[in-house]
């Protein structure tokens, strides 16, 4: 259980974070009105918070990454897509029927899902780049 635990570590604190970034009421941030709403600079913040996430859930494996053959890798990729994707689902269902000041957006939902990919991305150029050490 301890080894399990230590994998998760990571991408349980990024998604506490972005869970208390998205439970924020919208008054605690800047509006920044652009000729189409779904192209808002908070699209660019979701995609980037869900590539930290995808990526810190991926980077706690790392060490398993490397040891294991390409089956594995793929179903640590296929994974860490589902999990991620389906905490972006969560948080703006949470943002629609339970924040207060938020509204849950399907656009916002698509910034999720592209930062996700961008993170799992990420994260294999860093892996076959060898910038991830132990």
């Amino acid at each position: 259980m301890e080894r399990l635990t230590r994998h998760i570590y990571p991408g349980l604190l990024c998604g506490i974070i972005i869970m208390i970034l998205c439970g924020l009421p919208g008054s605690y941030f800047p509006t920044v009105r652009t000729f189409w709403e779904w192209l808002g600079p908070d699209k660019l913040v979701h995609a980037l918070m869900f590539a930290v996430l995808a990526f810190m859930i991926a980077f706690g494996y790392r060490d398993e990454y490397r040891q294991r053959d390409k089956q594995y890798r793929v179903r640590l990729q296929v994974a860490t897509f589902l999990i991620s994707v389906s905490y972006g689902a969560l948080t703006e269902v949470l943002q629609h029927y339970l924040f207060r000041g938020r509204c849950g957006s399907v656009y916002d939902f698509f910034a999720d899902v592209i930062g996700c990919v961008l993170g799992i991305f990420i994260f294999k150029i860093a892996f076959r780049k060898k910038i991830l050490k132990n």
